[in-house]
């Protein structure tokens, strides 16, 4: 934390100063932490979700993920509600492993739908979610159970890097890298 001192209002005239934290809620844009972990996903979220639908060939399904340049491939059934996800690690642990047939469908090797929210819900309650289950990515859907977006690790780094320039500008390379002598002028 980044300590500076400030005159305290209640003490005009007077050499009397108060020393104050720099806090997550004194940032630039004066987000604090409650209004964080309320934001709405509708708001973060900006990847367009890769979607396939049940029977795909696997080798589609990993084409849509690679285009996407997403970590994930979201599966739908007939109708289009929300049915599993492939991801990365599936692949690399039930596809290249096993060397399977990527002519097979994508149903043999998704994970079933587990954790899914609205587009209504906080971040934070997406983030608890994501670290419980160990996943980068949450699928976002409707009342109805219908794809309506996807969020991704990274679209959390940018909201944080958007809603917090000056920290994340100023912070040095490595951030628990100190150096032997100051750099610059």
């Amino acid at each position: 934390m980044i300590a500076a001192c400030r005159r305290h209002p209640s003490t005009a005239g007077s050499e009397v100063f108060r020393r104050v934290r720099k806090r997550l809620g004194y940032t630039t844009n004066r987000i604090s932490p409650a209004t964080f972990r309320r934001e709405r996903l509708g708001a973060v979220a900006r990847r367009e979700p890769a979607t396939v639908r049940l029977g795909t060939p696997l080798s589609s399904a990993v084409t849509a993920m690679q285009e996407g340049a997403t970590r994930s491939v979201l599966i739908t059934d007939s109708e289009g509600r929300l049915v599993g996800i492939l991801t990365e690690q599936d692949v690399v642990g039930r596809v290249l492993a096993a060397n399977a047939d990527v002519g097979a469908p994508v149903d043999r090797f998704m994970s079933p739908l587990r954790d899914a929210l609205g587009l209504d819900a906080g971040l934070g309650e997406a983030l608890e979610i994501m670290a419980r289950g160990g996943y980068q990515g949450l699928p976002l859907v409707d009342a109805d159970g219908w794809v309506a977006g996807h969020l991704d690790a990274r679209d959390v780094l940018e909201y944080i890097a958007e809603a917090f320039p000056q920290e994340v500008l100023n912070l040095p390379p490595r951030p628990h890298q100190f150096m032997e002598q100051p750099e610059g002028a």
